[in-house]
């Protein structure tokens, strides 16, 4: 056996602790216990639900070297249990060391005698170490195979054995903060999931706009990565900024419904109106008023027209403020507007069905979103997700919300998403308050918004050049 130093040890240690790739991970584990203990083949299992997994497999005289990784190991798991001895190993957090497991009775040896068979090989001693970790769990075995001196086979032998109970220890513990992270990021990702679920199924309008976003960023990285371009995301930022369009809209959760998918003018006040014109006129019925309820149902037929249209010229505008002037009688012969203030604020609306005051509501659910979002603690790579999430409504000349940022104090990443929202909000098939802009038409807004200073010229370009939105 070679001689090993303490110092070695560690170094070992530190390099597997650094190390973040899984598949590199169990290689470097297996190829060094192989190193220490001049094995010829090796094998580390990872224990799941009651199971231990094959994850990496290495015969190096038969120059096998196969990752579960990977995808090129299809052997079935061991279960737990006293016949296998990767099992007893695990079951018992014992280390178990054969001279000869052709010779051994204690253990089922048939499925390695059956390999064997399969490839030509002869296994003889085995050396199997529990992997445990900080908690004295066994995560994992490593199991060794064949040790020569000189080309000359021979047991393992105690200094073997303290070695690689080392190794095992330093890898168990890198394995698991490993395992750890990764059950993190899987439940940060949940989270993401359950959110996204939510807003979708709380409002259908916009169930598709979050995803077609993340797709479009999907494919517009993709692309800058291909093209070395000057939009820069590296590969570590890559989730976290998806991540941050996942949850850019997250504060719609609070947001009204009635709000938030008002598809009309009047939204749900429309029933209100009907009712008090239906009412007028069969108050007027009664007194046979023909003139006045030719006067209310022509009324009534113009609001209903225009609390759907999707633009409001200055003559129509007129027609609702004359409207208003009209009195009417109610259930009790009282006379009344015909049009409370709120409908006629509603009515008058320009363009789109949002008075003033239900869109600055709507426009409170990136605040919302920031509240929200700060209340988890991002750290590391994830840092940045609830500034750049919460910042999408941002423009460079400062006069987006909710903080009026404007130049440096907004990042490529948050003048991206700004890019994606808005050219999906302008092409989203499922908005109830208007139609689908062709793509031309809506990067004819967009290069507005850029040459007025509002967008980052030079992302567009890029995006358009990408050509990211296209299915």
């Amino acid at each position: 056996m070679k001689e090993i130093s303490v110092d070695r040890i560690f170094e070992l240690g530190i390099a597997l602790s650094a190390e973040k790739d899984s598949a590199v991970l169990f290689s470097k584990i297996l190829n060094e216990a192989l190193d220490l203990t001049n094995s010829d083949a090796g094998t580390i299992y990872i224990l799941e639900d009651d199971y231990l997994k094959f994850n990496y497999m290495i015969t190096r005289s038969k120059n096998v070297n196969k990752s579960a990784d990977r995808g090129e190991i299809t052997i079935p798991p061991v279960p737990l249990g006293r016949s296998h001895v990767c099992a007893c190993c695990a079951l018992d957090k014992q280390l178990i060391n054969i001279e000869d497991v052709y010779a051994n009775e204690i253990y089922d040896f048939s499925g390695t005698q059956r390999y064997d068979a399969m490839n030509e090989y002869h296994t003889r001693s085995m050396l199997v170490v529990p992997m445990l970790d900080e908690t004295d769990d066994c995560i994992g075995v490593l199991q060794l195979i064949n040790s020569k001196d000189e080309g000359v086979e021979r047991l393992y032998d105690e200094n073997d054995e303290n070695v690689i109970r080392a190794l095992a220890s330093f890898a168990a513990i890198s394995l698991n903060n490993k395992l750890l992270s990764e059950a993190l990021n899987d439940l940060l990702h949940s989270f993401v999931t359950v959110m996204v679920g939510a807003i979708d199924t709380r409002s259908p309008y916009n169930a598709n706009h979050t995803k077609s976003m993340v797709k479009y960023g999907e494919k517009f990285l993709d692309w800058a990565a291909k093209n070395d371009c000057e939009f820069r995301i590296s590969e570590k930022d890559r989730d976290p900024f998806l991540m941050s369009i996942w949850l850019h809209d997250i504060g719609k959760l609070l947001i009204p419904l009635e709000i938030m998918d008002k598809a009309t003018r009047l939204g749900d006040r429309k029933k209100d109106v009907a009712t008090r014109i239906t009412i007028a006129i069969l108050m007027e019925k009664l007194v046979n008023n023909g003139e006045k309820i030719k006067e209310l149902e022509e009324a009534r037929d113009f609001i209903f027209e225009i609390n759907e249209a999707g633009f409001m010229p200055d003559e129509k505008i007129d027609m609702v403020n004359k409207i208003a002037d009209i009195t009417c009688l109610d259930e009790n012969g009282n006379e009344i507007k015909l049009l409370t203030s709120d409908e006629v604020r509603a009515l008058t609306i320009r363009r789109g069905t949002l008075t003033d005051d239900e869109r600055h509501i709507i426009e409170s659910h990136v605040e919302y979103t920031k509240k929200m979002l700060s209340g988890m603690k991002f750290s590391g790579r994830y840092k940045d997700v609830s500034n750049v999430a919460s910042s999408h409504h941002e423009l460079i000349d400062g006069s987006g919300y909710p903080l009026h940022q404007k130049d440096d104090e907004i990042d490529q990443k948050t003048r991206l998403l700004t890019i994606l929202d808005i050219y999906d909000a302008l092409t989203a098939e499922d908005r109830p308050y208007k139609p689908p802009l062709p793509v031309e038409k809506a990067f004819s807004i967009l290069d507005d918004m850029a040459s007025q200073g509002k967008l980052d010229k030079n992302i567009l370009d890029m995006f358009k050049e990408s050509r990211a939105w296209e299915k």
